[in-house]
């Protein structure tokens, strides 16, 4: 990713995105990911029956990667890990909501000016077409 697409200030929408997940080559869901603590929206990623499962199993969210087709565990890297707190099920049985707790300093691998991770991936506002950090 380019840091002008993670941290400037023009709205760039990826309005092909779901194309691409289309063209994966696993099956999968959304994933809303929310902090079971605050309410908030972290992120959202996409799970497919592998990811479910590992997530289940780990108690850690877990995601398919749409964009190098493997297993995502979130923090495995980075140390940002999201702990199941439960996982619901949409009426249509077509996407799922992990309530998590985070298990580190935040959820997103974009950084604050201090190092560490924001909290939410969702760290701008859109005004007058125009993105604000907030």
């Amino acid at each position: 990713m380019s840091a002008e697409l993670e941290e400037g200030l023009e709205l760039q929408l990826d309005f092909r995105k779901l194309k691409k997940v289309a063209q994966c080559e696993e099956d999968v869901v959304p994933v809303a990911v929310q902090d079971a603590d605050t309410g908030d929206v972290l992120l959202v990623g996409f799970a497919n029956e592998l990811a479910l499962q590992t997530t289940i199993e780990k108690g850690m969210a877990t995601f398919w990667s749409t964009s190098r087709n493997e297993l995502w565990i979130k923090g495995a890297t980075s140390g940002e890990y999201l702990e199941l707190v439960d996982i619901r099920v949409n009426c249509e049985q077509n996407s799922l909501l992990y309530r998590v707790r985070l298990k580190g300093t935040g959820a997103c691998h974009t950084k604050e000016a201090d190092g560490s991770a924001r909290h939410s991936c969702y760290y701008r506002r859109l005004e007058d077409s125009a993105l604000v950090k907030l």
